[in-house]
């Protein structure tokens, strides 16, 4: 199972990278292969505050669609618009291919996280 140790994960199955002031977050390799081949990933609305756990956006694959979840309450600053017409990014590089920047409140949140092997042990 692929899980970089450089991020955390939220047991609904985001992960988050901090960059600075802004963290990137995607959704972890096991969920984009349970999901299949993306269709859509949208409805991220960029300056929306958001709680742990609060709906940021939605993916949808050929199988399924599933809500993205903000990991750490703040505010979404970025989508990743190249998504809008390559969502299969997500598939081919889970690691690589963000859906949203957020500005967490508290930075420290991040921490409360799992990191890659208590991840990877919940799936």
């Amino acid at each position: 199972m692929n899980l970089p140790e450089d991020r955390r994960y939220a047991a609904t199955h985001e992960w988050i990278l901090p960059e600075g002031e802004v963290c990137r977050v995607g959704i972890s390799d096991p969920a984009q292969d349970q999901l299949g081949d993306l269709v859509f990933v949208g409805e991220v609305k960029v300056g929306a505050r958001l709680g742990a756990g609060d709906v940021a956006g939605v993916v949808e694959s050929v199988k399924a669609a599933s809500d993205i979840h903000a990991p750490v309450s703040g505010e979404i600053v970025a989508f990743n618009d190249a998504l809008e017409a390559g969502p299969e990014q997500v598939n081919a590089a889970p690691y690589e291919t963000w859906i949203f920047k957020i500005r967490p409140d508290r930075p420290a949140d991040i921490d409360s996280l799992l990191d890659a092997k208590a991840y990877g042990a919940s799936v």
